[in-house]
């Protein structure tokens, strides 16, 4: 797998710059650019800021020929409340929402 190109492929994806992803990942430019200029793969650590900048897992950042679903502020929001909830009011919820 080439790390840097698949980067770029989310960044285009998103329509994002290096800039904006760097300030998503808050990260420096020069950080990302840098790599994917080199072609040399970042830091473990710089790789996790860049997931998270996309709102993805390093599982997911490593999924070959499978689509990765994004999950927006609020949908990543409603499902850390789901989590954290006792598993009666998670089944709770779930009926409430089938109906």
């Amino acid at each position: 797998m080439d790390i840097n190109k698949k980067i770029v492929d989310l960044c285009n994806e998103r329509n994002w710059s290096t800039y904006d992803l760097a300030r998503e990942a808050i990260l420096t430019h020069s950080t990302i650019s840098s790599a994917i200029q080199r072609g040399t793969p970042p830091k473990i650590e710089t790789l996790q800021a860049i997931c998270e900048a996309f709102g993805i897992t390093l599982a997911q950042f490593f999924l070959e020929d499978e689509q990765i679903e994004v999950l927006s502020a609020d949908e990543k929001e409603l499902v850390e409340s789901f989590r954290r909830l006792p598993p009666e009011k998670q089944q709770a919820l779930l009926r409430l929402i089938d109906r």
